[in-house]
């Protein structure tokens, strides 16, 4: 980074971390609405489930003997998801932002300033000629 001020060097790098920790947020966000799809699906199936239920422990299967007592877990456990899915929504919302201001930063210092939308084309202003003038 040879003749880049130490602001830009540092604005630089935290431009970088700031996009790594936005992908391992966006990473965990997606895991957990997976796991969150996955236990919804659970909590359905535990209400249409007829007979008896079983519950994986480790690499054994046990019988549930209180279905409406797992079901309250596992409807505490999406809650729980919620919560955290919403903090890290909020959190990748923060470092987006975050993102943006310093990409709009480091583009300015370097020169390379892209605007934040198009401008409207622009219409070359008429000229009063006829076509019989040219």
């Amino acid at each position: 980074m040879n003749g880049i001020s130490p602001q830009l060097q540092n604005q630089i790098t935290q431009f970088q971390q700031i996009q790594q920790q936005l992908q391992n947020v966006t990473t965990q966000k997606i895991q957990m609405q997976a796991q969150q799809k996955e236990l919804e699906r659970t909590v359905e199936e535990l209400g249409k489930a007829k007979g008896d239920v079983f519950r994986n422990v480790g690499v054994l299967l046990i019988k549930v003997d209180d279905k409406a007592a797992l079901k309250e877990e596992f409807e505490d456990s999406l809650e729980t998801l919620g919560i955290r899915i919403r903090g890290l929504e909020k959190q990748e919302k923060d470092l987006r932002e975050r993102y943006g201001v310093l990409q709009g930063a480091i583009s300015q210092a370097m020169g390379t300033a892209v605007p934040a939308a198009p401008a409207p084309a622009r219409k070359a202003p008429a000229k009063n000629r006829s076509a019989d003038d040219e």
